[in-house]
């Protein structure tokens, strides 16, 4: 693999954007699928404007990071502008407040033994936030859950 076309790609993805992310995502996504394959970055399905495409829509809050990871996937294997897939298979992150605070309510309601555990351990919080994201299909915007786990459940920074 040529370092320089290596580079010449990072750079397009990078290009007004974070550049440690633009790596992160060159290197150990973009270059361990393309390992996995067996091709190299010339023959590479995924653009650089398609990556930067996932990368600009992770900024935007509009996917959450695992569901970069899954549209990373669609993109490589299928192509298609990652905007466009992203609406198309309603792939959004849930930062609807009012949504996921109903995703909260019901798992606390469902689940008075872990509330009471939660309360003389307070980590244990994250057990919540966990079936939340479950419930949402990875969906939620995963701060938005914790801080609502937190307020429900009367636990402090």
């Amino acid at each position: 693999m040529s370092e320089k076309a290596i580079a010449d790609y990072f750079e397009a993805v990078a290009e007004g954007r974070d550049g440690k992310i633009a790596a992160n995502w060159v290197i150990n996504d973009l270059l361990g699928a393309l390992n996995k394959l067996g091709k190299d970055i010339e023959e590479t399905p995924v653009s650089p404007a398609q990556l930067g495409g996932i990368i600009d829509l992770i900024k935007a809050e509009t996917i959450s990071g695992k569901i970069a990871k899954d549209l990373f996937e669609i993109v490589l294997n299928e192509g298609g502008d990652p905007a466009e897939i992203v609406e198309a298979r309603g792939m959004k992150q849930v930062t609807d407040t009012g949504a996921i605070e109903k995703a909260v309510d019901e798992i606390i309601a469902a689940n008075p033994d872990q509330v009471e555990k939660v309360k003389a351990k307070p980590t244990l919080a994250g057990w919540f936030v966990g079936q939340v994201m479950k419930s949402t299909g990875g969906k939620a915007n995963p701060q938005a859950v914790q801080a609502l786990v937190k307020a429900k459940l009367g636990i402090e920074e």
